[in-house]
């Protein structure tokens, strides 16, 4: 692309946010959604200038470009980290449009998960002497279903859940961090993560147990899987974007896929830390088989809300 066809390409849109600048420093007309069109054109604009920064180095629109990003960035901090709602905007809105735009790469990670999980499940199922050798050792010589539910109500919650959140979150980074090697890591931790599901599902499977298997499950799997699917699905953006680069370079790829990929995964925390919360509290308390059920479709319940309030605020803005 020339300078003069991305010039006239964005120009629109610089404009529109000059004209923002002005109106939020003289505190008029500003509402929720003059605020959102701000980030939303702040943002354009701080991908224009990375694109002329690397291709138009000496040209006279990026000096502009550099002036214009740094007001914004300015105004953007000042009028909204302190109150705090760019948190707010970031979670009921960015983090939900990324989710949209990058959809397909979330559904890839379940994919992958769930090919991993059924083939573990089937061979333990027809085999369960194949449990030692998909498994690790410690892993499947401590398996006993048996000792399922028996320390209900005993175990030190709160270490639990703060052991359970450090893992989940570190899977999840290494799960977006396989994105820079070509996504093959990504792929490799959702395929074993769902390979240890599968596997462990087909043993409760064999002694009859599956009722209470998913019970110790699901209250904190529906939310901690779905982190796990995002985190992966960003690693597997950027992977993607590294192996096809299209027309631009695999360092600008890079660059500009992994400030996405990152907002995916930071949108995931929160998720993982309820999900612990669960899984310390919820999942081995001393409660009823189908009240832990009844935990699971309150958190499908919510996803599907959150998930759907943000796709309206997002239309509204459009």
């Amino acid at each position: 692309m020339k300078v003069k066809q991305f010039v006239k390409q964005h120009r629109d849109d610089w404009k529109a946010l000059e004209d923002l600048l002005g109106t939020l420093r003289k505190r008029k007309n500003m509402t929720g959604t003059s605020i959102d069109q701000f980030n939303r054109l702040y943002q354009k604009a701080a991908q224009n200038l990375s694109y002329s920064q690397t291709y138009f180095p000496e040209e006279e629109v990026t000096g502009y470009l550099n002036g214009l990003v740094s007001k914004s960035h300015n105004l953007f901090y000042k009028d909204q980290i302190t109150s705090g709602k760019q948190i707010r905007h970031f979670f009921s809105t960015t983090f939900i449009g990324l989710l949209l735009d990058q959809w397909k790469f979330v559904v890839l990670a379940m994919v992958l998960f769930t090919v991993g999980a059924l083939g573990a499940f089937l061979s333990v199922m027809n085999d369960p002497l194949h449990l030692y050798s998909i498994l690790p050792p410690e892993m499947s010589q401590g398996v006993d279903p048996g000792n399922l539910g028996k320390s209900d109500g005993e175990v030190n919650s709160s270490i639990m859940s703060a052991a359970i959140m450090t893992n989940n979150i570190k899977v999840a980074f290494l799960a977006f961090a396989g994105g820079v090697t070509f996504g093959l890591l990504t792929m490799y931790m959702l395929v074993y993560n769902g390979i240890i599901v599968g596997a462990l599902a087909a043993v409760f499977w064999h002694q009859g147990m599956s009722y209470e298997f998913w019970a110790y499950i699901v209250p904190h799997g529906m939310i901690e899987l779905t982190a796990i699917f995002i985190a992966g699905g960003a690693g597997l953006l950027m992977g993607y974007k590294l192996f096809v680069p299209g027309r631009f370079t695999r360092g600008y790829q890079l660059k500009e896929q992994a400030k996405r990929s990152v907002q995916l995964l930071l949108g995931t925390i929160p998720l993982f830390v309820i999900a612990g919360i669960i899984e310390g509290f919820i999942t081995p308390a001393a409660i009823s088989l189908p009240a832990k059920y009844m935990v699971a479709l309150l958190t499908v319940v919510g996803l599907i809300l959150y998930m759907a309030i943000g796709k309206v605020r997002l239309s509204r803005l459009h």
